[in-house]
């Protein structure tokens, strides 16, 4: 894999750690803002909102200037972001801050994953797009424990600074490891033409099966050191070691996921949902069982991200006129169904049907998502019917007539 992919990934990590490192701490932040579980776990939804709004105004916004210019300007977002929400007086700061950083989160995958597929041969797009989303993996592996383990000994504000020095450093790298020079905008081209993908039922099917079936995902974790510590009985200490577990499933399941998808993106994307669905269901049966819990815990994170690189991808193909914008799109449709997700965990658990809830509704939520891909895949054009035709590593500018 090329040079380049180690910087997409080092960009991804620092935002990887903004987007997830919250859900280990929100106990402490609910409590230093004297906020319920359900309006701190807002600090979440409201960043995913955020992240739907920077994929298409920014990405669109953004899409005829040099791509190694717009990663370093999203990044420099992503700092300015962290350093308010570390400094953040009230609550209210802190939802800015979150916001400011989450702006600039969809535009930088969506763009990087049309940068990480044009780097490499048709055949290995889906595992290059992986590579890039390896650093949001990683940052669940070994940032976001830390980082609760950290916000746990000495306050949460010291993790978002620990967050801005990392964002520096892949800032630099992103400076100096991706080459300016193979990564130019198309230089011709209606802007506001691009926009003809959205034409396509299957550019829409592929946002909605995105927004269900990792939504229903995403909605289990944003509460899940609540159910690790209120049902399963773990000491909050304990928290960041088992997110730690949820970071390897994961790392593992995102590469798994990639080369799976370069092989049959229809077979992949079918199997996954399913395993995901029931994973949910089995967790939310056995959560009050430690072992068990943390079985299923690893298991959600290994197939609830093995569906990201597919997902990314299905949109691609079938918005190959205009790539950039159609997976800004899917950014936003994953941070939609973030936001979704977690506003039906919390909906479950203020209605008084405990910590649990988020997992079954999770698994209900993907569940649609399933129907989705198998209602998508059977139509013309769908990868359950016929084999899609692979992305050009060049994608074709769209011109209005």
């Amino acid at each position: 894999m090329p040079i380049a992919l180690l910087a997409l990934a080092l960009g991804g990590f620092g935002i990887g750690l903004t987007e997830f490192v919250i859900a280990g701490l929100l106990p402490e932040v609910s409590a230093g803002f004297g906020v319920t579980e359900q309006v701190a776990g807002y600090l979440i939804s409201g960043y995913a909102l955020a992240v739907a709004v920077g994929a298409i105004v920014l990405t669109v916004a953004l899409t005829r200037v040099n791509r190694k210019l717009v990663l370093v300007l999203l990044m420099v977002l992503f700092l300015i972001g962290n350093v308010m929400s570390a400094v953040a007086p009230t609550y209210e700061v802190m939802m800015a801050g979150r916001i400011v950083a989450a702006l600039c989160h969809g535009a930088f995958f969506g763009i990087g994953s049309v940068v990480a597929a044009s780097l490499v041969a048709p055949n290995k797009q889906a595992g290059a797009i992986a590579m890039m989303f390896a650093g949001l993996t990683s940052a669940n592996v070994l940032g976001v424990p830390l980082g609760t383990f950290l916000g746990q000994a000495a306050g949460w504000r010291s993790t978002f600074w620990a967050i801005t020095v990392i964002g520096v450093i892949a800032l630099v790298g992103i400076i100096v490891l991706i080459p300016a020079a193979k990564v130019q905008a198309p230089a011709s081209g209606n802007i506001l033409g691009e926009f003809r993908i959205f034409r396509s039922g299957q550019v829409w099917a592929s946002i909605l099966i995105t927004v269900l079936g990792y939504g229903g995902m995403f909605g289990a974790f944003t509460y899940i050191a609540f159910t690790l510590t209120g049902v399963s009985g773990f000491d909050s200490a304990l928290v960041p070691w088992l997110l730690v577990l949820f970071g390897v499933g994961l790392f593992i399941g995102n590469f798994a996921g990639g080369r799976a998808a370069d092989k049959s993106l229809g077979g992949t994307l079918l199997v996954t949902l399913i395993a995901l669905t029931v994973v949910m269901a089995v967790f939310s049966v056995v959560a009050a069982n430690q072992i068990a819990s943390v079985i299923a815990l690893m298991l959600m994170g290994a197939f609830g991200f093995a569906t990201v690189p597919a997902l990314q991808i299905r949109i691609m193909r079938h918005a190959e006129s205009a790539q950039a914008l159609g997976s800004g799109a899917n950014i936003a449709a994953f941070n939609v169904g973030n936001a979704f997700g977690a506003w039906i965990g919390g909906i479950t658990i203020a209605g008084g049907l405990g910590y649990t809830s988020p997992l079954w509704a999770g698994a209900l939520v993907t569940l649609a998502g399933l129907v989705a891909l198998v209602i998508a895949g059977l139509a013309p054009g769908g990868e359950l019917r016929r084999r899609v035709p692979q992305l050009e590593t060049e994608p074709q500018p769209v011109v209005a007539r």
